[in-house]
């Protein structure tokens, strides 16, 4: 009997991989490749959009060729993505409008007053479970279309497309300006700020209070579809789930229930709550989000904390301060040192996100003395992660009532056992990492794997996880308190700096 397998797509924020997985749920092959970042102005990230299809077009051949596997022998292909980054593309040509706004851009700040002014917070919470912040695809859409008179009116016409990744590559997979299909599922459509989490479809009110006509707008589909099968670059292969890569990690990690909970750490940080079918409207600053849908089920939600800098402050430690020459080489120099010798840095490249929206807040290093070595600011560099978190935690008890007992995590950061550590110590909480530390591609393989019968039942995937290792938390109690204090300080610091800034330009 012929093998079979399951493949998941994981574009992501700074590269793109395919993953081959068998019926353990074990990585087969994986094929990766970076794409460019684009910053032309400060606080400004952009992405190409053809440079990432090109990339997908490469690497699911590449996948199938190193697991040695014929694309007859792959069941299933699910989708995961960056959510809020935004692709308008030409219907006729399949070209880009424009370069993709990345989720980290905050281009939109001198937007959101005008957008204030049509759609209040109640309004917003009430619809779709958001704050109004520069994060979200909404703003990013809106302002595209109000900065270029040509694209609005190509919009409104109907000749250009809007999408999340998903809708991007979902559209090219299956064939592009050749039948392509525009459609996007719940758990990315809730991240736009225009999907209504209770009708599960675009909000007339939302839309038109962000400008946004609904022609250019994607079908919104459950998360296991139904898809249509591949075109391009290999013709034949069902796909058969689409899930924004949080939600997903979710999945991977097998929270199926309601009071589970995981932390993935990447370019960013995400914590997500499964809500399971309650829709919790946060009071703390905190996303409320769809989980997954599944076709025949109800909606699953979710309490989402989202840090936008984590693993990009190491990658800005390395390529900007030359601190050091490889992300892992952080955790090396930070164990040179006790603490942090004084020194916190906020990381708020792109203002702080989660629970404090302080879209001005501007990044900071504070409490620099001549005692201050390379090794204190590598130490700040991985607390900053672990206070980050530490904020998002404190804010989704005070919303749910649920403490969180223990925390799962996944991610690449995941493999610094030093800041693990210290996410233990600052929680008062021990952090377990599964043997599956990358648990993004594995939730969309899940997914995907389910909805195409290649797993009976969740029960199975349940079975798959397996604890790898487990932190405990160590620190003194009262410099835990001592150093949260002067954590959130040097926050408000960068707030104020930020406040301070704009009423001065």
């Amino acid at each position: 009997m012929t093998e079979r397998y399951i493949a998941a797509l994981d574009q992501g924020t700074t590269s793109t991989r395919c993953i081959v997985y068998d019926h353990h749920g074990r990585l087969v092959s994986v094929a990766q490749r970076e794409h460019r970042q684009y910053y032309p102005r400060p606080g400004w990230v952009e992405h190409d959009p053809t440079e990432i299809w090109e990339i997908v077009r490469r690497i699911i051949p590449q996948a199938l060729a190193d697991a040695d596997v014929e694309p007859r022998q792959i069941m299933a292909l699910g989708i995961t993505n960056q959510r809020e980054t935004t692709v308008v593309w030409d219907r006729h040509t399949g070209k880009p409008a424009h370069r993709a706004i990345v989720w980290q851009d905050n281009r939109t700040a001198g937007l959101l007053p005008a957008i204030a002014a049509e759609l209040d917070d109640e309004i917003l919470l009430a619809r779709c479970g958001l704050p109004l912040a520069t994060y979200f695809s909404g703003p990013k859409l809106r302002w595209l279309l109000d900065n270029d008179r040509d694209l609005r009116a190509r919009a409104e016409s109907g000749d250009l497309l809007f999408g999340t990744v998903d809708s991007w590559l979902l559209w090219n997979l299956t064939g592009g300006i050749d039948g392509g299909v525009h459609a996007t599922d719940v758990t990315n459509a809730s991240r736009t700020m225009l999907m209504n989490l209770e009708t599960l479809d675009w909000d007339d009110e939302l839309l038109a209070g962000m400008h946004v006509p609904r022609r250019m707008m994607p079908e919104i589909r459950p998360t296991n579809g139904p898809f249509p099968s591949t075109v391009d670059p290999i013709a034949g292969i069902p796909i058969t789930a689409v899930i924004g890569d949080q939600q997903a990690s979710l999945f991977g990690q097998t929270a199926f229930e309601a009071g589970e909970a995981k932390c993935t750490f990447g370019t960013g940080s995400f914590v997500l709550l499964n809500t399971g079918k309650d829709i919790v409207r946060s009071q703390r600053g905190l996303l409320t989000t769809v989980a997954r849908k599944f076709d025949g089920e109800p909606a699953v939600y979710a309490l989402e904390g989202s840090v936008a800098v984590a693993g990009a402050l190491v990658a800005w430690s390395r390529d900007n301060l030359g601190l050091v020459k490889t992300p892992a080489e952080i955790e090396t120099l930070a164990r040179t040192v006790e603490d942090n010798g004084g020194c916190y840095i906020v990381p708020a490249f792109s203002g702080l996100y989660s629970p404090y929206w302080a879209t001005e807040a501007r990044g900071l290093v504070v409490g620099l003395t001549s005692y201050v070595t390379k090794g204190h600011i590598a130490r700040a560099v991985l607390e900053a992660t672990a206070w980050q978190i530490r904020d998002v935690i404190d804010a989704m008890k005070d919303d749910s009532d649920i403490a969180v007992r223990s925390l799962h995590v996944d991610g690449g950061m995941t493999a610094d056992n030093l800041l693990m550590q210290l996410v233990a110590d600052i929680l008062d909480a021990p952090v377990v990492r599964p043997m599956m530390a990358e648990t993004v591609a594995l939730g969309a393989a899940y997914a995907a794997g389910l909805a195409a019968g290649y797993w009976p039942d969740r029960a199975v995937l349940r079975s798959n996880w397996r604890r790898a290792a487990e932190w405990r938390p160590s620190m003194d109690p009262t410099r835990r308190q001592r150093e949260l204090d002067d954590w959130h300080r040097a926050v408000q610091l960068a707030i104020s700096w930020g406040d301070g800034r704009r009423e001065t330009v």
